[in-house]
């Protein structure tokens, strides 16, 4: 742990909370519906006090309706007024690096001080679906980063560039690298810039990842001080056994993906009617350390994770059936938001 993050304990109630939403789409509804769920959850953050409201890019995933990012960042944030809204991420090598600043340069000239740019390696889809997505690509990840940032700000480049991120130049936007291993956080840490770790579906990389972050961060123009985020998956409910029986639609979601049959997000199950033991060993290799329970068990369980990895900021996402009781489960965690 680096000297830091030992100087000032961080407890829970003393650093952001945040929201993921993956404009889930569920069973028997449409992209419009949860297009309309996403922008009033956004509207319920901001009151409730929440840090910043990100959206993913994904494709080709029946349960996910978030993959015209940019858009729908644009959506939600005309709908809000002070909440911070961002990619978690833009899949960069989907795209090309002016094409991004390009978008990003439009949301934080139409959003003053209110935009984030997180940024991933992945495809966020099947490698069929990322072949249908992508140009012919040589330029690594690493690189590519670097020539967006130079959009942002043309004396990174190493040469003169004619060509200019209109609008984008000039502009700071913050820039995150978003991982699930140590290659994004090492990335991050020798360009100075803040890292979130998806620990909603990579727990098991958690403590590696956020060790070699620290421990190789170089200050940058952009950053001094190492930033760490944390995604975690989150059901609370009124009592733990509600918060269990609802958090059966996350162990269906990953169960679909770990059978390769990615299918909308699904009502409360009998998780043992559903899958067999080798399946829910599976799916926990993924969701293990999810926060689930009641108030005061969800208290306990992120006390206990921020008191381990002395993060900077949590950031939760949630595959809730019902909109009603998504809701219900941020205005539970909203409880633990430090008010002005």
């Amino acid at each position: 742990m680096s000297k830091e993050n030992t100087a000032t304990k961080k407890q829970l109630g003393s650093i952001p909370i945040s929201i993921l939403d993956l404009s889930t789409i569920s069973a028997g509804s449409t992209p419009a519906d949860s297009f309309r769920n996403t922008l009033d959850l956004a509207q319920h953050a901001e009151a409730w006090g929440f840090n910043r409201y990100w959206v993913a890019e994904h494709h080709n995933l029946p349960p996910i309706a978030s993959s015209a990012t940019s858009v729908l960042i644009s959506h939600i944030a005309a709908g809000t007024s002070k909440i911070r809204v961002g990619s978690g991420g833009i899949m960069l090598p989907n795209h090309t690096s002016l094409v991004i600043a390009e978008q990003f340069g439009t949301l934080e000239s139409l959003y003053p001080n209110r935009i984030d740019l997180g940024l991933g390696r992945a495809p966020g889809s099947d490698q069929l679906t990322a072949r249908a997505l992508r140009r012919d690509r040589t330029t690594e990840f690493p690189e590519q980063v670097n020539e967006l940032l130079a959009y942002f700000d043309p004396s990174k480049f190493a040469t003169k560039n004619p060509v200019k991120a209109i609008p984008g130049e000039g502009l700071k936007i913050p820039v995150w690298l978003l991982g699930s291993s140590d290659y994004s956080a090492s990335l991050a840490a020798h360009l100075g810039l803040p890292f979130s770790f998806a620990g909603h579906f990579s727990p098991s990389y958690t403590f590696p990842a956020i060790q070699e972050y620290r421990e190789n961060f170089r200050p940058s123009d952009i950053l001094k001080e190492p930033y760490v985020m944390m995604g975690m998956n989150l059901t609370a409910a009124d009592t733990d056994e509600k918060a269990k029986w609802l958090f059966s639609s996350t162990e269906q979601h990953f169960l679909g993906l770990v059978r390769g049959n990615p299918v909308p997000i699904q009502p409360p199950a009998d998780m043992d009617t559903v899958w067999n033991e080798h399946e829910k060993k599976a799916v926990y290799q993924s969701i293990n350390g999810s926060i689930v329970g009641s108030l005061q068990t969800v208290k306990k369980q992120l006390e206990k994770f921020i008191e381990n990895t002395q993060v900077d900021e949590i950031m939760l996402t949630s595959y809730i059936f019902n909109h009603e009781e998504r809701l219900r489960s941020y205005e539970i965690i909203s409880e633990f938001i430090k008010k002005a």
